[in-house]
């Protein structure tokens, strides 16, 4: 009896699969549109101006972290159902998931891919601002802890 409830609660990680997936879906498909919209409005503004262009590489990164965003929701669903629902399900060469830790490796790798993406966003909006100075110093640190987190990780592996 118990083992049979154990057993269920593999269904219960799906709903999570199919929550993380469907978020992933709808993020890029969201902000797909919103790209679009950017690009209509810069060309909009009136041409070939220094202020359109950067309209333009401010909507653009700020679709770029939230496509990784979604790329974090898919690696997530792909990775629980992986490791819960059906270990045999094929997955890309470079997603490679056979445990927790290697979900969380891939996790930290992309979050540190946000942060950079964020600074960016950040160093094109405000350039020349001290406060600038401030949130590299922060980002710096979190991913200098992140990276320190992937390589203790890497060496248990090894």
């Amino acid at each position: 009896m118990l083992q049979r409830a154990l057993g269920f609660t593999r269904y219960v990680v799906f709903v999570a699969v199919i929550a993380a997936l469907a978020a992933s879906v709808a993020l890029i498909l969201y902000q797909a549109v919103v790209v679009v919209e950017v690009i209509i409005e810069a060309v909009g503004q009136g041409g070939l101006f220094p202020k359109s262009g950067k309209a333009l590489a401010v909507g653009l990164i700020e679709a770029m972290d939230v496509f990784l965003i979604a790329i974090v929701a898919l690696v997530i669903g792909l990775g629980l159902h992986r490791l819960f629902v059906d270990e045999t399900l094929p997955l890309p060469r470079w997603l490679k998931i056979d445990d927790l830790e290697d979900l969380k490796g891939y996790l930290v790798s992309i979050v540190i891919a946000v942060l950079a993406v964020l600074f960016l966003r950040q160093a094109v909006e405000r350039a020349g601002d001290l406060d600038l100075l401030k949130l590299s110093a922060a980002l710096a640190l979190m991913i200098a802890a992140l990276v320190l987190f992937l390589s203790m990780r890497i060496h248990r592996k090894e």
